[in-house]
């Protein structure tokens, strides 16, 4: 029925995105031959897959051209949204903080920890003699995702992080550098730059998320009135 709707509204797919979207099917499979054997093994042909996908897309473009005007999120639904899901908008305490790693493999021997730990106390010296915790993490830590950032972590909340890495966040007062902090991943040099008591995230600050998920919500709830219209 959607397709004789689309014949009736003169809705069509341009042969460029025909081929995209076949280009795309074949990119799934690992050799031009395997896509052939798929479409033997649905007893179909490049040209009958092909058919379907001129319909596929010309159907999708009649939706979007029904939905889309519907699915705008109006102001009133997001302030709406927002006052009637409070707890969805409340965010707990979060510690913005840096580290330096100093890791210790798995099933590493009593020497290979007291060398680490040996690494941890002297980049912890020079942490408090006065020398930049963030050139010192470029320089020391083992932790790929923070180190070149200067090991700095962002925001996090408490359960993000491992037990006592996560407990001497959570103790330390902004700017304040810990003692060495020793967790399943080795040896951890933490400092705090800011902490952010439990808070609601106002309505202005999560609006772009909000938008998008309402319109979403809204696409999806025209779409199936329409097809079961």
């Amino acid at each position: 029925l959607l397709v004789q709707e689309t014949h009736a509204r003169k809705v069509e797919a341009s042969d460029a995105e025909i081929k995209s979207r076949i280009d795309q099917i074949q990119g799934q499979f690992p050799t031009e031959a395997a896509f052939k054997e798929m479409l033997t093994t649905r007893h179909t042909t490049l040209d009958e897959l092909r058919t379907d996908v001129r319909q596929d897309i010309a159907v999708q473009k009649m939706i979007d051209a029904e939905v889309a005007p519907k699915a705008e999120v109006k102001p009133e639904q997001l302030a709406d949204f927002y006052a009637k899901n409070p707890d969805q908008f409340k965010q707990p305490e979060r510690v913005h903080a840096s580290h330096i790693l100093i890791g210790v493999p798995k099933g590493a021997d009593a020497a290979a920890k007291a060398q680490a730990r040996t690494k941890a106390e002297q980049v912890l010296k020079d942490v408090k003699a006065g020398k930049d915790f963030a050139t010192l993490a470029k320089e020391n830590s083992q932790h790929p995702g923070s180190a070149p950032n200067g090991g700095d972590l962002g925001f996090f909340q408490p359960g993000q992080m491992v037990g006592p890495f996560n407990d001497a966040a959570f103790s330390l007062a902004p700017g304040a550098v810990s003692d060495i902090v020793e967790t399943e991943f080795g040896f951890h040099i933490i400092k705090v730059a800011e902490k952010q008591p439990p808070r609601t995230v106002p309505l202005e600050e999560v609006k772009p998320q909000l938008e998008q998920f309402l319109e979403q919500r809204n696409r999806q709830e025209q779409t199936d009135a329409f097809v079961k219209g």
